[in-house]
């Protein structure tokens, strides 16, 4: 059964990435997953869906600590921070105090 807010076109997309993904040897629980993560991402990018994941870089009046690690990995990526997708919460904080001196 399909989610209240698709459309659809949503529910068709979702059908078929599906049976596509069984297809190919899935199985039910993973073809379900991977086609409803598939339909949303494209709902996010069409603009149907609100994007949940936080683009920003937090208050910067705000001490490094008192962020979220998202905010963190998005001002690592403004400064170009190498390998920054494997870093945790305090090494983030340790590279971008590094980058900022």
């Amino acid at each position: 059964m399909m989610p209240d807010a698709w459309r659809e076109k949503d529910e068709r997309q979702y059908q078929h990435i599906k049976q596509s993904l069984l297809d190919e040897g899935k199985s039910e629980e993973q073809a379900e997953e991977i086609a409803a993560r598939t339909v949303n991402k494209q709902r996010r990018e069409e603009g149907i869906t609100p994007n949940k994941t936080s683009q920003g870089t937090g208050n910067p009046h705000s001490r490094l600590e008192d962020r979220t690690k998202q905010e963190l990995y998005n001002r690592a990526k403004e400064l170009d921070i190498e390998n920054r997708s494997d870093m945790s919460k305090d090494e983030l904080i340790a590279a971008i105090r590094k980058a900022n001196s």
